[in-house]
């Protein structure tokens, strides 16, 4: 265990802060997989069930305007107000029985992503409250450890369950995570400065576009994770092409890989904060896009030992470029302005990713999958060198994360 994780942990606020993500991370990540199970058990539709993933993740392209609310309230009592909103909006789905009452899988679903953006922007804007400076990076590496470790277990307890009683007990171990963690957060003693007075929405939207775009290391690491993401998001659209073409096996085996992938991914959170401290901003990214590019290469071969390689290399890499940007924007911007940057940066980071999904299933079709993966492995050794030239920005919020 690093010095920065040992620190971490031993501050009270921050213990409790990653419980808390402990806690709704479990219950986050059994109910998303069921949600679609649940779908495609009443309906009998793959396509509608695929847009379960829509509803989570379709109110991240509107993240700006989303990110405005989290500047407008102290922080902490927002994050307990939407825990509890969540819990009291699940139960909802005890309601559902049939098909004919399937849509109020897709209202919750929606209500979830809308709180995803919210709750990403006000915890981007009240870790640096709890923590210094330099801590920041193993924060968010042990934040990110912790989800992806929840994703290993959690999807299994939560189809265990599905498989058992169906979706309604899945339902109120949800509800039950989001009331525990509103009940942790209850015990955070943060000093919060009271929000700006109200300005036009417009103009509240604009000052921090404008703080994103006037900084140009930030923006320049904004770019380079973007960058990444669609290759993250290529590898993504490519992964069952991988298996089938390329090592002969079947679906079912891109869970195993998935495993794989978790375990390189709780690595890289692992290694985050330790990696900043020595390496900066700008090497973490490209030591990340180094290790993309390997594990894409690896991912070309028909062959199990280098793709499981490949797998562990793109799990290592993928975290490490996120917690690094997640980190530059807390220190790099005021803290009345985190909450609509924050929303702004995921906005650009994943929206690329999303539609990089949706080419590389494209291009399948045309193009060898080998192909494909090469080129991706190309791009991310061109982003390794690209992240290299960012420059560092003197003023009052900067430091040489950058």
């Amino acid at each position: 265990m690093s010095w920065g994780t040992t620190r971490v942990l031993g501050n009270r606020d921050a213990g409790r802060y990653l419980v808390a993500v402990l806690v709704s991370g479990f219950g986050t990540a059994a109910m998303l997989l069921v949600a679609a199970i649940w779908v495609k058990e009443l309906t009998g539709s793959s396509s509608l069930a695929g847009l379960i993933t829509l509803c989570v993740w379709g109110p991240t392209l509107v993240g700006p305007l989303i990110g405005v609310l989290a500047d407008r309230f102290r922080r902490r009592p927002l994050l307990i107000v939407l825990h509890l909103a969540m819990a009291a909006l699940l139960p909802l789905l005890l309601l559902v029985d049939t098909a004919a009452r399937v849509w109020l899988i897709f209202v919750v679903m929606l209500a979830y992503g809308v709180s995803f953006v919210l709750i990403d922007s006000a915890e981007a804007a009240l870790v640096p409250a709890v923590l210094p400076d330099d801590l920041l990076g193993d924060f968010n590496g042990l934040r990110t450890t912790i989800n992806e470790g929840m994703k290993l277990v959690a999807p299994l307890a939560g189809a265990g369950l599905f498989a058992a009683y169906g979706g309604h007990p899945v339902v109120l171990l949800d509800a039950a995570t989001f009331a525990l963690t509103a009940l942790v957060l209850t015990r955070l003693r943060v000093r919060e400065q009271p929000p700006p007075p109200l300005e036009r929405w417009r103009r509240e939207l604009a000052d921090g576009l404008s703080h994103l775009w006037g900084h140009a290391a930030l923006l320049h690491l904004v770019g380079c994770t973007a960058a990444a993401m669609v290759l993250i998001g290529v590898n993504g659209a490519l992964a069952y092409a991988v298996v089938d073409a390329g090592l002969r096996r079947p679906p079912e085996f891109n869970g195993l890989l998935g495993t794989v992938q978790g375990v390189g991914s709780l690595v890289g959170g692992l290694a985050a904060g330790t990696l900043l401290r020595r390496l900066g901003a700008r090497r973490v990214t490209a030591v990340a896009a180094l290790l993309l590019a390997a594990g894409l290469a690896a991912r070309a071969v028909p062959a199990l030992l280098p793709v499981a390689a490949g797998t562990l290399a793109v799990g290592v890499g993928a975290p490490l470029v996120l917690i690094t940007v997640w980190t530059a924007v807390q220190r790099e911007t005021p803290g009345s302005l985190v909450g609509r940057v924050s929303a702004t940066v995921n906005t650009l980071t994943f929206g690329p990713g999303t539609l990089a999904v949706l080419a590389g299933a494209g291009l399948l079709v045309l193009v060898d999958y080998r192909v494909i993966m090469l080129v991706a492995a190309a791009g991310a050794l061109l982003l390794a060198g690209w992240a290299l030239r960012g420059g560092v920005r003197r003023g009052p919020f900067s430091t040489d994360v950058c």
